[in-house]
C-alpha cells in the first residue's frame, strides 16, 4: 500500500495556480482515490473522459486485484496446477516488469510475498494485532520467491515452481494504472496533464498557466499536510512508499506492510519513506517498495546503478534527515 493521502496533496499543489479551464475529474479505485487534471483539454474530448477512465480502471482491477475473487489475478492465485497457464497481456506486462525489478534488487522487490503479506494481516484477510508465530512464517516462507515464477511471452502465460505461489501486485498495479490512464488521455489528444492514483502520479506538459505541474513530497509524520519539498512534474512519474501509514504496534514496535521477502519479517530500519522519479509510474512504484526493503546504503548502490533518481527520507531523532541521489530535484 502507497501514500494513498498523498493525492489530495498533489492535487492541491497542482491545482494552485492552474486557472478555470482545468479540468479535473476523479473518482475511487483499488481501494483507494484517483484524480485527473487536465489543462486546456480539447472540448471534444472532456466529456466522454470520465466514464472511459472508470471503465479502463474497472478492468485493470478485474484483472490484477486479489480483492476480487473472481479477477484474473486471484483465478491463477487459486490454480494449483504447476503447468503452463495462459495469462492476459496486460498481467504478462506487470508480472514481466516485476521480475526485472526483482531482479535488479536481488529480490527485494518480490510479488510473490503475497502469503507473507496475507500472513501479516495487511492482504484481503482480516487484520491481526499480534506477529504471528514462528512456526507459521516457517510454513509461508518456502513459498516466496520470485524465481519461483516462469514467465514466458509469446503467447503470453506463467508456470508456477509451487502450486501455491501466492502472486500481490499492490506494490506496482496502481503504478501501471496511472500509465495506462496517461495512454488513454493521449489517445484522446490530451498533451497536458496529471495522473494520480492513490499517491502515484505522472505528469506530461504544463499546467493551467502554461508551467510544469507542481507536486509534493510528504513528510512521513500524521499531519496530512506536511511536505518535505514541492517538485515541477512534467514528463515523469513520481512514486512514494513508506511505513507509517499501514501497519499496527505491538509491545512498543512497529510493524509495517513493508514485508521483506527474505526474512518474512516486515522492514525494520530508518528508513520512514522512499520517493522514486522515473519515465514510468510502474517501475517508479516497484522501486520505491525496492528500497524501503534495501534501506539507504544498499539502496542507493542500486539508484546509481540502474541511474534512478530516488530521495530517501530517513528518521533521525525526533526529525528526519535527507539522503537522495545527486540528480533528485533540490527542495524549494
Amino acid at each position: 500500500m502507497k501514500l494513498c493521502w498523498l493525492t489530495a496533496l498533489c492535487l492541491t499543489l497542482a491545482g494552485a495556480t492552474a486557472s478555470a479551464e482545468t479540468l479535473r475529474l476523479r473518482g475511487e479505485t483499488m481501494g483507494t482515490t484517483w484524480q485527473v487534471s487536465v489543462a486546456a483539454a480539447p472540448s471534444a474530448a472532456a466529456d466522454p473522459l470520465k466514464p472511459r477512465i472508470e471503465a479502463l480502471l474497472e478492468r485493470i482491477n478485474n484483472l490484477m486485484s486479489t480483492y476480487r475473487p473472481q479477477s484474473e489475478l486471484s483465478r491463477l492465485n487459486a490454480n494449483s496446477s504447476r503447468d503452463w497457464l495462459p495469462v492476459s497481456q496486460e498481467l504478462f506486462t506487470v508480472l514481466s516488469a516485476a521480475r526485472d525489478v526483482s531482479v535488479a534488487s536481488d529480490g527485494a522487490f518480490d510479488v510473490t510475498v503475497g502469503p507473507l503479506v496475507n500472513l501479516w494481516g495487511f492482504g484481503p484477510q482480516a487484520r491481526i494485532d499480534a506477529p504471528p508465530s514462528p512456526a507459521a512464517l516457517r510454513e509461508v516462507l518456502p513459498r516466496v520467491g520470485y524465481r519461483q515464477l516462469e514467465l514466458a511471452a509469446s503467447p503470453p502465460r506463467v508456470r508456477k515452481s509451487r502450486g501455491d505461489i501466492y502472486i500481490d501486485l499492490s506494490a506496482i498495479a496502481k503504478g501501471y494504472a496511472v500509465d495506462e490512464v496517461t495512454v488513454l488521455l493521449e489517445h484522446a489528444g490530451i498533451e497536458n496533464y496529471l495522473v494520480d492514483i492513490g499517491g502515484e502520479v505522472r505528469a506530461r506538459g504544463h499546467n493551467g498557466e502554461g508551467i510544469a505541474w507542481q507536486v509534493g513530497v510528504a513528510l512521513p509524520r500524521a499531519e496530512r499536510d506536511a511536505i518535505e519539498r514541492v517538485l515541477p512534474l512534467t514528463d515523469s512519474a513520481l512514486a512514494t512508499s513508506g511505513d507509517y501509514r499501514n501497519f499496527f504496534d505491538y509491545q512498543g514496535r512497529r510493524y509495517s506492510h513493508e514485508i521483506e521477502p527474505a526474512s518474512g519479517q516486515p522492514v525494520n530500519n530508518d528508513v520512514a519513506s522512499v520517493s522514486v522519479l522515473h519515465a514510468s509510474c510502474m517501475l517508479a512504484d516497484a522501486y520505491a517498495t525496492a528500497f524501503m526493503v534495501l534501506g539507504a546504503e544498499r539502496g542507493l548502490t542500486l539508484a546509481a546503478r540502474e541511474k534512478l533518481r530516488v530521495l530517501f527520507l530517513l528518521r533521525e531523532g525526533e526529525g528526519f534527515k535527507v539522503r537522495a541521489t545527486a540528480d533528485f530535484p533540490a527542495a524549494r
